[in-house]
């Protein structure tokens, strides 16, 4: 059975990406997708999500639910795509949905997602083990910024393409084992996650691509080769280079984000009277259908 990804099969490569290529969306309206209550999606809500997932891994859904704190707003539209098995991640609440909002306790405070600082291009779960991979990932807006909190979005798939037709051996190099090492994360001497060493690209058990990924310049470790070192300068380049599938936008209170965990970043920020909060729910899973 021929795979896309399969570096030596170009043939089956060069199909899929014209159908890919075909159906990406150039805008980020394209995204979007007026919704009534998200706990409670319509068949033709759902369709129209989907119909976006399938065709650029993530959709903007702009629901009626406003400011409202349920937690149960993003896990039960998450359920309905397939969603089920949450991360537990350090930092995340007890239900395991994480509160993204400027913490300062001695459990937040080191950590980038709970400041108002920028956050450069990832993926969720870039530090996790290979069985607890991050495939789903779902962002809720319950309460924008006064300023700032910008998102960008690059569906991880078309950052395969345009690193694989710069090279294909970069691709190659990406996807060795230890390409990409996140060292211990090291408290006060107490080690609270060992290091973790990874491919950048790499393919499911069901043939679908999955990309883990950081821009982080400090706390990271490549493999120590010229062929890294080249195939990761030309993915920074193609990830700070604007094209029209590289799309911008804000969360507003109501509206979030389903994605099969593509890329993203997000601009600093400056809290009003009400701090910014979104809740972020990670998961194993990857949407149901797609």
């Amino acid at each position: 059975m021929s795979n896309p990804f399969d570096l030596d099969d170009d043939n089956a490569y060069q199909r899929w990406k014209e159908r890919k290529l075909a159906a990406a969306p150039n805008a980020l309206t394209d995204l979007v997708v007026e919704i009534g209550d998200p706990r409670a999606l319509s068949d033709a809500e759902h369709a129209a999500i989907l119909e976006r997932c399938r065709r650029a891994n993530m959709a903007i859904y702009i629901g009626t639910s406003g400011d409202d704190p349920d937690k149960a707003i993003p896990v039960a539209l998450g359920a309905r795509f397939g969603l089920h098995r949450l991360d537990h991640n350090r930092g995340a609440d007890e239900d395991a949905v994480t509160s993204l909002t400027v913490q300062t306790d001695a459990a937040h405070r080191n950590y980038i997602p709970y400041s108002d600082r920028p956050i450069a291009w990832h993926t969720d779960g870039y530090y996790n083990t290979p069985e607890q991979q991050i495939h789903g990932l779902l962002l809720h807006c319950v309460q924008p910024a006064e300023t700032g909190g910008e998102n960008a979005l690059l569906d991880h798939e078309i950052a395969y393409i345009l690193v694989r037709d710069r090279d294909r051996e970069h691709i190659r190099t990406l996807m060795h084992p230890a390409c990409m090492t996140i060292p211990a994360n090291v408290v006060d001497g107490i080690e609270l996650r060992p290091g973790r060493s990874g491919p950048v690209f790499s393919i499911r058990p069901d043939g679908r691509l999955h990309m883990r990924y950081t821009d982080r310049s400090r706390n990271i470790a490549w493999r120590d080769d010229p062929s890294t070192a080249a195939a990761v300068t030309c993915l920074k380049e193609i990830l700070r280079t604007p094209t029209h599938w590289h799309f911008t936008g804000r969360l507003e209170s109501g509206w979030g984000l389903i994605s099969n965990n593509v890329l993203h970043t997000r601009t600093g920020f400056t809290d009003g009277a009400r701090p910014r909060l979104l809740y972020r729910a990670r998961y194993y899973d990857r949407l149901g259908e797609t």
